[in-house]
């Protein structure tokens, strides 16, 4: 029997949406098989990230527990030194001892002739969360806005690495520096325990004789693609620190451009506040360094590595050099 023209019209529209479904299968099969490999890409990548974040995480370990190791040691052999120490008092001196004092004295001596008669303040940001430091105090001298004395600062997005452990570790590391330049240091803190306020610790440094003041902190921000590093500087308006404008701008400034030369991270600029009550006790120049963004994956992950924090101190350490070649 013969079909009939509108049978071979259906025949011919179902073999059309045939083709046309293997065609778009096949193109959906492809699309599909793109899709696999990038994901498989990303995975590797971030299998990658997983592995470096983990090393510096091991390295920080070690170096943590050879520190404590070392400190147990120096401890015991103190208390080895003292024990022994009235015996030692008892026996006269022999010409050798007598030549090792003189080489002690010079030693001592020489170290007086190449300070360079500067003080130094030193504030590395925040402390740990465990010390509660949630009651308030002024802003400002006679401020009437009321702030937490202090916080415990950001977390790295990557790398878990708190900010007060990060500050604390580049300023001590700068502090070595500077003394070996023959600055003095004045330490707000030298430990996560610290119960001293942003006031309190503006107020230590001055009261020690520092000529400048540099609170050294870790940047965050919600858009994980910001980078680089920026410093912070009351402004001439300031009500409180106004005067200490134009000394407080240059410090940030020279410190700023010394920190990214040494560093290779972006110059973000200096910015103007009149929020920090770190700046607003402040009776001496004063800037904050925010050394990188903890929320950018590259920043938090390179200021993580402990050989990279000797560039940061290093950094700023030529930022105050600059800053007193200039006065």
């Amino acid at each position: 029997m013969k079909k009939r023209p509108a049978q071979w019209i259906l025949v011919i529209l179902a073999a059309v949406c045939v083709l046309f479904a293997g065609v778009t299968c096949i193109r959906a099969m492809k699309q599909v098989k793109t899709a696999q490999e990038t994901f498989d890409k990303a995975q590797i990548s971030v299998l990658n990230d997983q592995e470096k974040i983990k090393s510096i995480q091991q390295k920080r370990e070690e170096e943590q527990k050879t520190a404590r190791q070392k400190a147990l040691d120096d401890k015991k052999a103190k208390e080895a030194q003292a024990e022994v120490q009235p015996q030692e008092t008892e026996v006269p001196e022999s010409p050798e001892e007598e030549t090792q004092e003189q080489e002690e004295t010079e030693t001592v001596n020489s170290f007086e002739q190449t300070s360079n008669g500067r003080i130094i303040g030193i504030d590395p940001g925040h402390q740990g969360s465990w010390v509660d430091m949630s009651a308030l105090e002024p802003n400002a001298p006679g401020s009437s806005q009321m702030k937490a004395r202090c916080t415990t600062g950001t977390t790295g997005n990557y790398t878990h690495l708190e900010e007060y452990q990060l500050n604390l570790d580049v300023s001590l590391k700068l502090k070595s520096i500077l003394e070996s330049r023959g600055y003095q240091v004045v330490m707000t803190r030298e430990d996560n325990d610290a119960n001293i306020s942003n006031a309190e610790r503006a107020q230590k440094v001055a009261a020690a004789g520092a000529e400048i003041y540099v609170r050294v902190h870790a940047n965050s921000s919600d858009d994980t693609s910001v980078r680089g590093a920026l410093t912070m500087s009351p402004s001439a308006q300031n009500p409180y620190v106004g005067s200490l404008y134009e000394q407080s701008y240059r410090l940030s400034e020279v410190i700023l451009n010394a920190y990214c030369e040494a560093t290779g991270f972006g110059n973000r600029g200096v910015m103007l506040t009149d929020t920090m009550t770190g700046i607003n006790w402040s009776t001496i120049p004063v800037t904050i360094i925010e050394m990188g963004f903890m929320s950018n994956q590259s920043d938090d992950t390179t200021m993580a590595d402990s050989s990279f924090q000797d560039k940061m101190a290093e950094g700023i350490a030529n930022g105050i050099d600059a800053y007193f070649a200039g006065n």
